[in-house]
């Protein structure tokens, strides 16, 4: 069976750093681009990041550029977002998920991805 488990969310305060993990099981990740999104209170779904299969390009929405990183160890099954200068603006429920394709789509939408996992809450206050 395909899971998905985040972790690594909590409380920091601004201009903290968190590292978000996400554990695969129950399929070969390698052939599996991998996306985090996030989703706050009345807000949409927004994808934040994707890397791709062998984890050789990968994408930042502009709102985290310069301050989040994503990579992946495929032989460890897991994928990791390290977050810095995180901002209160960031707080929301952080998902990783994984698209039947290799590579990351244009739009990173949350229709490229089949399968999901149950989310992280990341929350920035003082």
């Amino acid at each position: 069976q395909l899971q998905l488990v985040e972790s690594g969310g909590g409380l920091v305060q601004p201009g903290g750093s968190l590292r978000l993990s996400c554990a695969a099981s129950g399929f070969t990740l390698d052939y599996y681009a991998i996306g985090w999104f996030r989703q706050a209170p009345g807000k949409e779904r927004e994808g934040v990041s994707c890397i791709s299969s062998s984890g050789g390009s990968t994408k930042y929405a502009d709102s985290v550029k310069d301050r989040l990183t994503i990579s992946r160890d495929n032989a460890k099954k897991m994928v990791y977002l390290q977050m810095n200068s995180l901002k209160p603006e960031d707080t929301a429920v952080y998902y990783c998920a994984a698209s039947q394709y290799s590579y990351c789509s244009g739009s990173n939408a949350p229709l490229w991805y089949n399968y999901w996992g149950q989310g992280t809450q990341v929350t920035v206050s003082s």
